[in-house]
């Protein structure tokens, strides 16, 4: 039987994450997984792992990091003050895609915003990732907005 379970992200858990968010079209065109420990990524661990509103978190089998996502705790003045829990940068390991463990991860996270009282969850996700598009909707995800960005 093995040992799945979903904890907090550490700094040795870095190349794993980068290796998930590079294993795949999208993410091979933004990330190096040859250079996990670039001082980027570092600093971007670093400003996550300070912040009481980030929470990066792993799912591990073992010893193994099988599954990633960050959650961003927002507070805002919209729906009378509610807090929305955004859920981005989900990834399973390829080789265990399909054993139900992205919804694990999701049911995990969900129970984190309610938690810390958040009355949304929200996310955003690539046009072009329509399983993902399926699998948010199973969840009970709606597609109620559009979502725009601005590369800097």
């Amino acid at each position: 039987m093995s040992a799945i379970s979903i904890r907090r992200a550490c700094a040795t858990d870095i190349p794993a994450i980068v290796v998930m968010l590079a294993d795949d079209a999208l993410g091979q065109a933004r990330e190096d997984a040859s250079l996990p420990l670039a001082q980027a990524y570092l600093d971007a661990f670093a400003a996550i792992d300070s912040d009481p509103n980030q929470l990066l978190a792993v799912m591990t089998d073992g010893d193994d990091v099988i599954g990633t996502l960050q959650i961003t705790f927002l507070a805002g003045l919209s729906l009378r003050g509610a807090r929305r829990g955004q859920i981005e940068a989900v990834r399973v390991a390829s080789s265990r895609r399909g054993e139900g463990l992205g919804q694990r991860l999701f049911e995990w996270a969900i129970d984190k915003c309610r938690e810390r009282g958040c009355r949304v969850v929200q996310l955003t996700t690539n046009k072009s990732r329509l399983d993902a598009h399926r699998f948010y909707e199973r969840l009970g995800f709606k597609a109620s907005h559009i979502g725009y960005k601005l590369e800097l």
